[in-house]
């Protein structure tokens, strides 16, 4: 039974088996091609039996293994590499079909190669995730065949294999990366100019051509008989906190993304900077009720408790109650603090609603609002108009986007400072917030 179901026909094989089939038709008409009929059947019949032999002669003959990661990075392209070693003593020729997780909704994986004897044969594919949670891989299927290309012979490899996917490490990754470079300005990160100095002393060192004049240490420089000047750093340990709307507004998605998952990427990527810069951090998600609650600590190995509940979160279809988030943070975030809140209106009625919180929130701490533009509205608008229909659909567009610039101004003109920001560009716009509010000495 085993033999019967690793055992398929190659397409070669029909081929044959048309020809005979043909002429054994035909010979109905043309009486010489009967006895063709039967020495083309037996050439198939003796290959079949040769072509079976060489392929399950061997024990082992082909190797395949899945090199799966524990852990996948959400909105990613995430490679997936595969090792393949033929043992036969002969040239092969392999299709390799992938069962890939039911959440891409790909069924038409198909690898081929040929291989040498005692070759060994890598590839890498790649697959992009969209959603967090667990990931089931199947089977990797292993067809082989031999050079006589009658049968193939079936190798199971890696049944059921499990991974996670966790939000974009791949993105921090390369935020940090670009962190400690040179090339800020390419990834669009921006140098913000400072404002002033932060009043964190560091350190006495050497006057240098352009140093401040205002920063001269008149004591030192009498001391040493040379001009010496204060040296200051960005304050560190200062809290801060990411807070997730995780209402019906953040489902909405944009290239295969929910707003959601972009404000959980942005979290993971901008608590590392944080950390890195020697802050506090932590973060909360809310919607109906507080769901998260992780406090602003300064702990580089802190970011895995961060990443494992930035895992765990999920949207809701209930309306946000911003009023139970002003409370939570009144009894539990007692220093002031950079509030980042990651939210979305799409009418600037619904911000009127929440505003009184909002005013509450930035009187005590630095309150930074996330809001996403609406990257197909801005497509409807840049169309060129051609009937009436889409002469009105331009118009309610342009209404729309007009709306959120208005919630910008609204916001500001309460002393709320405010990000508008396509989803893609959510994480080094925010970083760039974080970085001037740091250097200006805001917080």
């Amino acid at each position: 039974m085993k033999f019967i179901k690793s055992l398929y026909l190659h397409k070669q094989f029909y081929i044959y088996m048309a020809i005979a089939s043909s002429c054994f038709l035909l010979s109905y008409w043309v009486k010489m091609l009967y006895p063709i009929a039967w020495i083309i059947t037996l050439f198939i019949g003796v290959l079949f039996l040769v072509d079976i032999l060489l392929l399950y002669r061997f024990k082992n003959a082909v190797q395949a293994r899945r090199l799966l990661s524990e852990k996948l990075s959400n909105s990613d392209e995430n490679p997936i590499p595969i090792t393949i070693t033929n043992n036969y003593p002969f040239k092969v020729s392999v299709d390799i079909i992938e069962e890939l997780p039911v959440q891409f909704q790909k069924r038409d994986f198909l690898y081929q190669a040929h291989l040498k004897p005692n070759e060994k044969h890598d590839f890498t594919y790649k697959v992009r995730p969209v959603e967090r949670g667990e990931y089931l891989f199947g089977n990797l299927n292993v067809f082989v065949s031999s050079q006589l290309k009658i049968v193939k012979r079936k190798h199971l490899f890696q049944n059921h294999q499990m991974t996670k996917v966790y939000p974009s490490f791949i993105q921090m990754q390369q935020l940090d990366f670009l962190a400690i470079s040179n090339y800020l300005s390419e990834f669009g990160l921006k140098k913000i100019r400072r404002i002033g100095n932060t009043q964190e002393f560091e350190q006495i060192k050497d006057y240098v051509q352009g140093d401040d004049f205002r920063t001269v240490n008149w004591k030192a420089t009498a001391k040493r008989g040379e001009l010496m000047v204060n040296q200051y750093q960005d304050e560190k340990s200062q809290p801060i906190y990411s807070i997730i709307d995780t209402g019906r507004v953040m489902k909405m998605p944009f290239n295969g993304l929910k707003l959601l998952d972009y404000a959980i990427n942005s979290t993971l990527a901008f608590s590392n900077v944080a950390l890195k810069k020697h802050d506090k951090v932590g973060m909360i998600s809310f919607s109906k009720t507080i769901e998260t609650f992780v406090p602003a600590i300064e702990k580089l190995s802190y970011l895995n408790k961060i990443l494992e509940n930035l895992y765990n979160i999920n949207t809701q279809f209930y309306d946000s109650d911003f009023g139970l988030l002003y409370a939570q943070l009144k009894r539990k975030v007692t220093h002031r603090s950079l509030i980042l809140l990651y939210t979305n209106f799409e009418h600037i009625s619904a911000l009127k609603r929440q505003l009184p919180y909002l005013k509450a929130i930035s009187k005590k701490h630095m309150l930074v609002v996330v809001l996403f533009e609406n990257t197909e509205l801005e497509k409807l608008i840049a169309q060129d108009t051609e009937d009436l229909q889409s002469i009105y659909h331009k118009t309610i567009a342009e209404k729309f986007s007009f709306e959120k610039r208005l919630m910008v101004k609204e916001l500001q003109k309460n002393g709320i400072q405010t990000i508008l920001t396509p989803p893609e560009k959510l994480t080094i716009n925010t970083i760039n917030k974080y970085l001037e509010i740091k250097a200006r000495g805001l917080l």
